[in-house]
């Protein structure tokens, strides 16, 4: 039987809970079945643009007019979640209900505003047909907008099990980075087998599942990737300071700035009661950069992301094992507080500051762990308490 999808249950199949902002209907896919999961899926085309959104929730309107203003019906229809558009350029707009972002992106149709149309780019990858020579994988970063997925053995996973009730397929998105442990041939093209194995030696939370998906969509990870960021500077003399008012980050090398990106750190209510709480605020202080992970399955009772999302990309630790600077693909809401504790950047600042701090990490480690009173790059985070 197919069941309509709100908002808050795609929240919950991405991996995040927004509450308070309404639920909008959405229709679902065909429902999925366990062939058609595991039938190959081979890339998509994509729209002939730079840049391209990605619708992030379902029920999403496209407007004539950058507002949200009900009093003027500017929505023009409603967009399914991964909906793709052309992404001409960001207008400053009107965007009411006390949201600080007012940018809508203008694209041929319409406008979408900015904060659920996720930036990806179009750069396929001409696919290897042979696993490298010694090695029982490699890491692999999604640079297409989506990746349709294949999905082989049990399922186990929340994430996965929630797909299947919705009748949404699973899917990779741009930013996201994958552990492959095997490669095989599918109608002439090559695909990788993203390993969600916990056992297998970097799954944290995995549920021991897999799934295939087509190799060009996917880039191999060099060692130049992930390469540190300013190996000479002392890093002693690094620091990243958040600020929770302004939703900003900038690192320092030294008295110097020399990074700069938005974030959404950790929301003031209680989802459960709408009431304010520091339940999942992100914390004040001075926090260390102590344990940091190439990608990173994140799963509510573990970690505080709520839910369960796989696949986090370039996971840097800075208050203990739940609360992290980390890649979010399932927003662009990058200037409001909206996650569970953490801090979520665009996936290629998270990449930027995984290699700037300290402990650094090779693609042969994976992660790399620093215990008190050593310590990596201290975090310094700060918010004015009215």
């Amino acid at each position: 039987m197919n069941r309509n999808l709100s908002r808050r249950d795609f929240l919950k199949l991405s991996g995040v809970g927004l509450a308070g902002l309404g639920v909008l209907a959405f229709k679902p896919y065909k429902p999925l079945d366990l062939e058609y999961l595991s039938s190959y899926k081979q890339l998509p085309q994509f729209p002939s643009s730079e840049i391209i959104g990605r619708v992030v929730d379902p029920g999403i309107d496209l407007r004539n007019s950058p507002t949200n203003d009900q009093n003027l019906n500017t929505s023009i229809t409603k967009l399914a979640a991964d909906t793709l558009v052309v992404w001409e350029r960001e207008v400053i707009g009107n965007v009411l209900y006390g949201l600080s972002n007012q940018r809508y992106v203008e694209t041929p149709e319409g406008y979408i505003y900015s904060s659920v149309l996720q930036p990806t780019r179009n750069l396929p990858n001409t696919a290897i047909t042979e696993m490298p020579a010694g090695q029982k994988g490699f890491w692999a970063e999604v640079t297409v907008p989506y990746v349709e997925l294949a999905h082989e053995g049990v399922v186990a996973s929340p994430w996965m099990q929630d797909h299947i009730a919705y009748n949404f397929p699973p899917r990779l998105y741009y930013g996201q980075v994958v552990w492959i442990d095997q490669i095989r041939t599918n109608n002439g093209f090559a695909e990788y087998r993203w390993n969600e194995d916990a056992g297998h030696g970097y799954g944290y939370g995995a549920y021991g599942e897999f799934f295939w998906a087509d190799g060009a969509g996917l880039k191999v990870l060099t060692d130049e990737d992930v390469a540190p960021i300013s190996p000479e500077i002392d890093p002693n003399e690094k620091k990243i300071e958040v600020d929770l008012d302004y939703q900003t980050l900038s690192c320092y090398e030294g008295p110097t700035e020399v990074y700069f990106c938005r974030i959404s750190s950790g929301i003031k209510y209680d989802a459960q009661t709408g009431q304010i709480s520091d339940k999942l605020a992100t914390p004040v202080g001075n926090l260390l950069t102590h344990w940091k992970i190439i990608s990173l399955n994140m799963t509510a009772g573990t970690f505080q992301s709520g839910y369960s999302t796989p696949a986090v990309p370039w996971t840097t630790m800075i208050s203990g094992d739940g609360i992290s600077i980390h890649g979010a693909f399932w927003h662009n809401a990058f200037g409001e507080k909206r996650s569970h504790g953490c801090i979520n950047v665009a996936p290629e600042d998270a990449k930027w500051i995984f290699r700037w701090t300290t402990p650094y990490v090779s693609l042969a480690q994976s992660e790399a762990r620093v215990s008190l009173p050593d310590h990596g790059t201290i975090v310094v985070s700060t918010e004015i308490n009215f």
